[in-house]
């Protein structure tokens, strides 16, 4: 049994996974120092991992924006590309464009005691004094295939744990946090990331994605299709449609709330590069939040929208970088009733693709 922990160690350099290491470079845009979420500066990641095989493989990742508060409210959108799926806050946010917590991610059963779990967390926050209504946002896939998702193993602690361990810095992938128990395209999945530096109206931005990936569909790298035989991956029967995937898109450019729910539209765009199916069970959101808080009088305007183009560009590469990365990064996992899903195998991958 393992206990829970932050952050799973990632692999040493000396066995590179990630897309880019492998030279999938995606787009022509350059990353972040981390090519990472937490590129975009004061955006931390947290992770809880739960393993305890072969029964659980579940956890909670927590992305904290700095500051943010019921007080100190970001700007935020949202976007359902299809709606089978508990973001928890999201209505909220569609109505008032408006981000007052963190974001967890989490597996469905587990999703209403981490909002609980955050709320609870929040009001104890000196930003949290005195607050009578607070929207928290959890977003969820359903890891019920590889864990024993009706046991709801994610607790108060887990997340408490996963917001408190949040940092800069390098981002866990694959088997991480909410990403434990998940599969999509045919492979072992979880959590990815990536980002980009983009020139926008004149002035430097980053951008940084975070992908949940669950979803089902068939896998295409640089548009050629990617089928787990194709690789040498065991073929299973699939299942019902059950997934869902969460993309979390953070940004310093001075957007407004509006223009941010249109970036949040381009990430779910974006997993049709991969070959997202889009299937009735699939609840596929995006949500974008940007660093600058809600009623600053100083700080740069609003971008123009006939500006944008550069940064939809950027969000559509490193969702597509995100996904693979959550595919190269995983590792094989057996779930509860013997279902076995493997991750992409990097070499085999390059092989196919010459």
């Amino acid at each position: 049994m393992r206990a829970p922990v932050p952050d799973a160690p990632q692999p040493p350099p000396s066995a590179p996974r990630r897309a880019r290491d492998l030279g999938l470079v995606i787009g022509d845009g350059p990353t972040g120092e981390h090519n990472a979420l937490t590129d975009v500066p004061g955006i931390r990641v947290g992770h809880t991992t739960l393993i305890r095989p072969p029964r659980v493989h579940s956890g909670v990742t927590a992305i904290v924006p700095d500051g943010v508060g019921p007080g100190r409210p970001l700007p935020a959108g949202v976007f359902v590309g299809n709606g089978y799926g508990k973001l928890i806050g999201a209505t909220q946010i569609a109505e008032l464009g408006a981000l007052e917590t963190p974001v967890l991610l989490t597996s469905t059963l587990s999703a209403f005691r981490v909002a609980d779990a955050l709320v609870g967390w929040l009001l104890e926050q000196p930003e949290g004094a005195g607050v009578r209504s607070l929207n928290p946002v959890v977003g969820e896939c359903n890891d019920g295939l590889l864990s024993d998702i009706r046991s709801r193993p994610v607790r108060e602690e887990h997340v408490r744990a996963a917001l408190e361990s949040a940092s800069g810095g390098p981002v866990a992938e694959g088997c991480v946090g909410g990403g434990t128990g998940l599969t999509a395209l045919g492979f072992k999945a979880g959590i990815g990331t990536s980002s980009r530096h983009v020139s926008l109206a004149g002035t430097d931005v980053t951008l940084g994605v975070l992908v949940q990936a669950n979803f089902g569909g068939m896998l295409r790298v640089r548009g050629r299709t990617v089928t787990p035989a194709a690789v040498g991956v065991p073929v299973v029967e699939a299942g019902p449609e059950v997934g869902s995937c969460m993309v979390v898109v953070a940004t310093d450019a001075p957007l407004d709330a509006r223009q941010l729910t249109r970036l949040a539209r381009r990430a779910v765009y974006g997993l049709a590069r991969v070959g997202a199916g889009y299937g009735h069970g699939s609840g596929d959101y995006g949500l974008a939040l940007g660093t600058r808080p809600l009623g600053t009088p100083a700080g740069p305007a609003v971008v123009p929208d006939d500006r944008l183009d550069p940064l939809f560009a950027a969000v559509l590469d490193a969702v597509e970088e995100s996904v693979l990365n959550s595919l190269l990064m995983a590792t094989t996992t057996t779930g509860p009733d013997g279902d076995t899903r493997h991750p992409l195998p990097a070499a085999p991958l390059l092989a196919l693709l010459g």
